[in-house]
């Protein structure tokens, strides 16, 4: 299924652009115990609604950036430049980003 997806740089572009990188996830905070650590890499909500998730502009700028999407009617509400603190930890940095985890 094709739809439009709005980068924050480049504007309104073709879906195939991009590559969804997961939805957003909160890394453990100090020494994770290994349920927690696995929980972190494995688990994710996969929620049948409105989901935030993190967007790479493959074909475009390159940038990073986070999407809010509908997962049953793939409306994509709005989207985002990452905010330091905002996901979980820093923002990624312009020239090399952090990659989300999968």
């Amino acid at each position: 299924m094709s739809f439009l997806l709005e980068c924050p740089n480049c504007g309104l572009r073709d879906v195939n652009e991009f590559r969804c990188q997961g939805e957003v996830t909160r890394r453990p905070t100090g020494e994770p115990t290994l349920r927690e650590l696995s929980d972190y890499v494995y688990f994710r909500a996969n929620v049948a609604g409105v989901q935030r998730e993190w967007r790479y502009h493959r074909a475009g700028c390159g940038l990073w950036f986070l999407a809010e999407r509908d997962t049953r009617t793939n409306e994509v509400l709005r989207t985002e430049l990452p905010r330091a603190g905002a996901t979980g930890g820093p923002a990624p940095s312009d020239v090399v980003p952090e990659v989300p985890a999968v």
